[in-house]
């Protein structure tokens, strides 16, 4: 957060006895390059007010993250790669699909303002700092979300897990305007959410086990199409 910039941090608690150590340097450092002020208080302390399990001994109070409207993303001049999420509900998963699109190079999520996790204190840890680099679109629902992206000329590929083309082979140019769009945990994706994808595709599976979870899966989607479109 205090790396990114990307928004202003008002202050910063450490834990009371941390041993020293060069990231708690840095974490000071950046800090203070912020002007935001350092705090050292106790484990009690830190623990009521982290709202997360085994908090790491550092906490910052900083603006809220901006919502994006989803047709400024489209329209924002970089090459949209998004990642459309149609009802995630575990945070632990959420954080993993932001931190794996993040470092694949999702640009901006798509996600439904109602009956799905949003950022939360443990979605934030999971993802380990990737909610700082990346524009949240939250939106009444996905299929609608899903037309609006199509008239902007996203393409848009569904994952789902009996679609007859996999992600590796499935015929559709990705290298433009892109969105990959992954279901809930325990219904994947959604009837009319299924319709409005562009096209769909699966992640083949090799061993006994039936699937992948969902942060699995779309981990393995998201690089599978950032390779494809590098090499467009």
């Amino acid at each position: 957060m205090l790396l990114a910039g990307r928004r202003s941090v008002r202050e910063v608690w450490i834990t009371d006895g941390l041993e020293p150590s060069p990231e708690l340097d840095d974490i000071e450092r950046y800090a203070m390059r912020r002007r935001a002020p350092v705090v050292v208080v106790s484990r009690g302390r830190m623990e009521a007010a982290a709202r997360t399990d085994s908090p790491q001994g550092v906490l910052a109070y900083a603006r809220p993250l901006d919502e994006v409207d989803l047709d400024a993303a489209c329209r924002s001049g970089r090459v949209p790669f998004f990642l459309v999420l149609d009802g995630i509900t575990d945070p632990q998963n959420f954080g993993a699909l932001l931190r794996s699109a993040e470092c694949a190079g999702v640009t901006g999520v798509v996600m439904a303002r109602h009956r799905a996790v949003h950022v939360t204190p443990t979605v934030t840890k999971v993802a380990a700092g990737a909610i700082e680099y990346l524009e949240f679109s939250m939106v009444p629902g996905i299929p609608t979300a899903l037309a609006r992206l199509g008239e902007h000329g996203v393409t848009t590929i569904g994952l789902d897990a009996g679609a007859p083309h996999s992600v590796y082979d499935v015929d559709v140019d990705v290298s433009g305007p892109f969105a990959l769009v992954l279901g809930s945990e325990h219904q994947g994706l959604a009837v009319l959410t299924r319709r409005r994808c562009s096209a769909l595709a699966s992640i083949p599976q090799r061993g006994s086990m039936t699937s992948l979870n969902v942060a699995a899966a779309g981990a393995v989607a998201c690089f599978e199409f950032a390779r494809r479109r590098s090499s467009a």
